[in-house]
């Protein structure tokens, strides 16, 4: 059957780019990406022992899951809740049987609902909260494996249990975004080895933010960074004694400014 599908189905499944596993609520979805939108493809629920009858039951991946059809068209994955990654592991790499490692497979995750997959080509978006202070959870941040592409990592005023190592999966990423309210969150941009960052904060430390730029412009670090964006919302900071020490170059108002496309990640 699977056969069957892949060969009268080929031209359709080029055009699917992407499958995103939305991991973020105590109830997932499972989407799959155009070139224009995503459009739901599963939905999950804890299952329930007044609708068991309702269920059906398929083997996916050899592992049997519960489905509900609903009349939103699209179907029902229950599970109990100590299940879900099995489950959704087991998706996955039945998608990637039929899919094939041509597309993406993203799985979008926050601190609160921390279920890292252990599965083959795969890339992650991590969200981290305030709340984010159990040492459990950056065990499983280090723990990911090193096939796996952390393709965006975002912090919330984050307090991690720790300061972070400079070989820490967290500078790994291929994108960050921080926003920070005080200078003494233990994240340190300068161990950054990704693409692009975006860091906002109320107060910082206006050396480590000109030797952090002019150690980038030299050449010397950051080879790979090809976008940073630093906001600091402090009204004591004079923007002018920043711009002289990274030596910005002044640009008469009646030329076109250079630009700067941002790459996507």
């Amino acid at each position: 059957m699977v056969k069957l599908i892949k060969s009268s189905q080929a031209k359709r499944f080029k055009s699917i780019p992407r499958i995103g596993f939305e991991m973020r609520r105590e109830h997932p979805t499972i989407c799959v990406s155009s070139k224009s939108t995503d459009y739901v493809m599963m939905i999950s629920s804890n299952i329930s022992e007044d609708l068991k009858n309702d269920y059906f039951q398929l083997n996916v991946s050899e592992k049997i899951i519960n489905f509900e059809f609903v009349t939103c068209g699209f179907p029902i994955v229950a599970f109990h809740q100590c299940d879900k990654e099995v489950v959704f592991t087991s998706i996955h790499n039945y998608f990637l049987d039929l899919f094939g490692n041509t597309i993406e497979y993203e799985w979008t995750i926050t601190d609160c609902q921390f279920v890292v997959p252990r599965v083959p080509h795969s890339s992650l978006i991590l969200t981290f909260w305030t709340t984010s202070t159990a040492k459990e959870n950056m065990e499983r941040l280090e723990a990911i494996p090193a096939s796996t592409i952390i393709k965006h990592i975002t912090t919330i005023y984050w307090r991690p249990a720790a300061t972070l190592k400079p070989e820490s999966k967290f500078y790994q990423a291929e994108s960050i975004k921080i926003q920070q309210d005080n200078l003494s969150v233990p994240v340190n941009l300068g161990s950054f080895q990704g693409r692009q960052a975006f860091f906002r904060c109320d107060r910082g430390r206006i050396s480590n933010l000109i030797k952090f730029v002019n150690r980038w412009k030299s050449g010397k670090a950051f080879q790979r960074l090809e976008y940073l964006e630093i906001i600091i919302d402090d009204e004591n900071i004079v923007p002018n004694k920043i711009l002289n020490a990274i030596g910005v170059k002044y640009i008469d108002a009646t030329k076109t400014p250079p630009t700067h496309t941002l790459p996507k990640v």
